[in-house]
């Protein structure tokens, strides 16, 4: 990613997934720094500074998982949309769920995109490359 290095907030709540998304940065030279949540509820305190200091600066870029304990998702989604100093930040989610119904709900509440986690390693790393290829030509918000 560029010079100005946007902080990424991984929303998984699967231990493994999060070590094989930081592999898969590291493998690509993405040095960002990653915040963890591990549930939807944990990640929008960690934004809005509920019960703990809020995340500073703002993760621009959020890697969000939809099947989540306590808070799913969607909801997450919904929640942070609502907040009008959350609703800027590019949400891609990364799941195994693949239906329509999710995939369509999660782009009528503005994710940047929806990538269906794949199997092996390669393509996962695939995945993150193109990512990186992609947050290196976008601006960003401030």
């Amino acid at each position: 990613m560029k010079s100005k290095q946007a902080h990424i907030l991984l929303v998984v709540d699967n231990p493994q997934d999060v070590d094989t998304t930081k592999r898969a940065f590291q493998a690509q030279g993405i040095e960002n720094p990653i915040h963890v949540a591990h549930t939807g509820k944990v990640a929008l305190e960690m934004l809005q500074g509920k019960g703990r200091p809020a995340l500073n600066p703002t993760p621009q870029i959020i890697l969000l998982d939809l099947d989540l304990p306590e808070m799913g998702g969607i909801e997450f989604l919904k929640a942070l949309r609502q907040d009008p100093h959350l609703k800027a930040c590019s949400v891609f989610v990364m799941t195994r769920q693949n239906t329509q119904k999710d995939i369509l709900e999660a782009y009528n509440l503005n994710v940047a995109g929806y990538i269906i986690k794949p199997i092996n390693f390669d393509s996962f790393l695939e995945i993150v490359a193109t990512l990186n290829s992609f947050w290196n030509l976008i601006e960003l918000p401030n």
